[in-house]
């Protein structure tokens, strides 16, 4: 009896080294698929905002509003992320990983003003800074023992009144309502890379004795999604306060 409780300890044990092993190359799998995505961003979105002639493809410019290619670009990555949830199950795993980077090349168009308007000194400081923090909270719900899945709703709450109220300010271009929206849109995004990254994890673990390889790949790049978003927008709304123009 001794014999067989010590044999199933010790398998239990195997599998717990094998299962955090595995956990391990997923989220490395997760962090350097969005770091390819974020590195293709900033390509294209330097490409196009430090070329003028580019730029007015997409913007007048003199003023760099939007033209109606602008517009359309503008609202390309929400359309594109809605598309890719609910293809995710139809795509294969290199599937989703190119809709992916196609995904993060359309996001770089539609930041590219960035450039026009921000100092390249500024830009780079945020992008630092943004990389600091953003380290530091995925780090926290990577390894935080306190469940944190509560927030998911709040922050789905507040992300919807973020896209709400920024849609609104397009057109009423209040400077103390978009203050307003970016001092949220830091908490809200803030709170989403500590819960996203929590999230992976614990998926990860409840999914992990299937070992279903499709299902992980893919899982992978959801993942990845998740983050870069997370990034992208943590770092265009710590741009509003640390950015400084030309």
């Amino acid at each position: 009896m001794a014999d067989l409780k010590t044999m199933r300890t010790t398998a239990a044990g195997a599998r717990t080294a094998q299962i955090d092993e595995g956990l391990r190359a997923h989220m490395n799998k997760v962090y350097g698929t969005m770091s390819v995505g974020l590195l293709v961003t900033a390509g294209v979105a330097w490409a196009f905002g430090s070329s003028p002639a580019l730029l007015s493809i997409l913007r007048d410019p003199m003023t760099l509003q939007p033209n109606i290619l602008g517009w359309i670009v503008m609202f390309a990555p929400l359309l594109m992320v809605f598309a890719f949830g609910a293809a995710i199950n139809r795509l294969s795993a290199a599937g989703a990983q190119l809709f992916f980077y196609a995904f993060a090349a359309v996001m770089g168009l539609s930041i590219s003003w960035i450039f026009a308007v921000f100092t390249g000194f500024s830009i780079a400081q945020t992008f630092l800074i943004t990389a600091i923090s953003f380290a530091g909270l995925s780090l926290y719900g990577y390894t935080t023992k306190r469940d944190i899945s509560g927030w998911g709703a709040f922050l789905i709450m507040g992300l919807i009144g973020l896209i709400v109220a920024s849609i609104v300010n397009i057109f009423l271009g209040s400077p103390a309502l978009h203050f307003a929206i970016s001092a949220i849109g830091v908490l809200i995004f803030a709170g989403l890379t500590a819960y996203d990254t929590q999230r992976l994890k614990t998926d990860y673990i409840a999914h992990a004795h299937a070992m279903d390889g499709e299902w992980l790949a893919k899982s992978a790049i959801m993942g990845a999604l998740n983050l870069y978003l997370d990034f992208i927008n943590l770092f265009m709304f710590l741009l509003q306060f640390l950015g400084n123009r030309d």
